[in-house]
Parts: structure tokens; C-alpha cells; sequence
């Protein structure tokens, strides 16, 4: 059965937890990205940790391999459950971050390689030089680029989704932002689906902030999206 990832887009550790206090037991699982953890650093992660929920750290690391390496076995030791990398940093970066991650065995951080951020449509991708391509040819080139190098899984499009999970190998993980409940605004996203969309075209783990984290009863809202992505 497919996860429910929420977004703790917010700006400080106590707001997370607040957030992640009030959502209570209909959510087990948070993503913390780049402004809350640039703002609040390791501890964040610890202070959801010990709410006993999953973490989905989104820092999309792309460095050099050695780099990349030790920045997973750092998240490996804070506990992350996923983590993600830029699939451009080369097949040495994405084999060393998957080699640092299984030093964790089963319980170590899964490493999701980023393929087309959801916000970027095919002119986008012209203008930083990758020309001819849509963005689901890129997004499939890279996956199967990063797939076959270790990585666990894919940060993907829910429009893309159905074709990788149909074409890349079983236990690959899809893990898919740009995801709305019907009826819900769209906000910066260009490529996205309702979450019953989503999980019947094969993604593992949905990710959905503002419909949750500005709902009048975040609870709520994140208990009616499970029940869109069980119908």
C-alpha cells in the first residue's frame, strides 16, 4: 500500500513539530527539505525522529562522489528513512551514495535519484540546454540511468510514474510530489494528478504539503487524501 509523505514546508524546528503534533496518528511519515533543515539543521530531523514518525530528507545532493558519500552516511546515523540526489551527478556520485546507505542494512536511508523537477515543463528544460526532449523522455533517460546505478528509487512526475513503473525493475520506489486532491489548487506544480491517479499508475509514496499543512484540520485532510489513495 502506497505511503503518505507529508511536506513540512515550514521555517523553524518548533513549527514542525507542532505541525507534525497536530496531524497526529493520520500521517507517519514527513518530508523536511531545504528551508527547514538549512534553518534548523540535524536537529530537526531528530525532533520528528523522536515522534516516532519516518523522515524523507529532500536535499537533492549533487556533488562530488566522496561528498555525496558522507553526506548519506551522516543522514544514514540521524535516521532517514529516504533521502534524495540529483540522477545528473554522474553514475560515481549515484553509486557511492548507495553504497553508504546499505553500510545501514534494511534499516538505512533509501536513496531516491530526482529526475525532472515537477515545476519545470518542456520549455524549461530548453532553456538549461536539454533540447528535443519532453520532460517524460528525460524523466525515463535519467531513471533508468539512475536505477541501474544503485539508486532505490525515483522523485518522479505522477505523470510519469505509470510508464517507470511498468518498464523499471520490481521494488523500485516512486515516490511522486505534484500530487492534489481533486478540486484543489495546483500551486507552482506543472505536472500533477489526484492521489487515487497516482497510486493506480504505481507510485509507493505520495507527497503532498499545502492541501494538508493549510487545511483548517490538517488530520482530516490528510485522512480524506488516504482514503482517495485507498479508493
Amino acid at each position: 500500500m502506497a505511503e503518505l509523505i507529508v511536506a513540512l514546508d515550514v521555517g523553524t524546528r518548533q513549527e514542525a513539530v507542532d505541525a507534525a503534533r497536530r496531524i497526529g496518528e493520520a500521517v507517519g511519515f514527513y518530508k523536511i527539505g531545504l528551508e527547514l533543515f538549512t534553518a534548523e539543521g540535524p536537529d530537526v530531523v531528530k525532533a520528528v525522529k523522536d515522534l516516532g514518525k519516518k523522515v524523507f530528507l529532500d536535499l537533492k545532493l549533487h556533488d562530488i562522489p566522496r561528498t555525496v558519500e558522507r553526506a548519506v552516511r551522516s543522514a544514514g546515523r540521524l535516521g532517514v528513512d529516504l533521502m534524495t540526489i540529483h540522477s545528473v551527478g554522474g553514475k560515481a556520485m549515484i553509486r557511492a551514495a548507495a553504497d553508504a546507505a546499505a553500510e545501514f542494512g534494511e534499516g538505512g536511508p533509501r536513496v531516491l535519484a530526482v529526475t525532472v523537477l515537477t515545476s519545470l515543463d518542456e520549455s524549461d528544460l530548453a532553456d538549461v540546454g536539454i533540447v528535443g526532449r519532453t520532460p517524460a523522455d528525460q524523466v525515463r533517460a535519467m531513471a533508468k540511468f539512475a536505477t541501474a546505478n544503485g539508486a532505490h528509487g525515483l522523485v518522479c512526475s505522477p505523470r510519469e510514474v505509470g510508464d517507470l513503473s511498468r518498464t523499471l525493475p520490481a521494488g523500485t520506489l516512486f515516490v511522486t510530489p505534484g500530487v492534489r486532491p481533486a478540486g484543489s489548487s495546483v500551486g507552482d506544480q506543472k505536472r500533477v494528478a489526484t492521489p487515487a491517479e497516482a497510486v493506480a499508475d504505481g507510485a509507493t509514496h505520495l507527497v503532498v504539503g499545502r492541501p494538508i499543512m493549510a487545511a483548517a484540520d490538517p488530520a482530516a485532510a490528510a485522512r480524506a487524501i488516504r482514503a482517495e489513495m485507498n479508493g
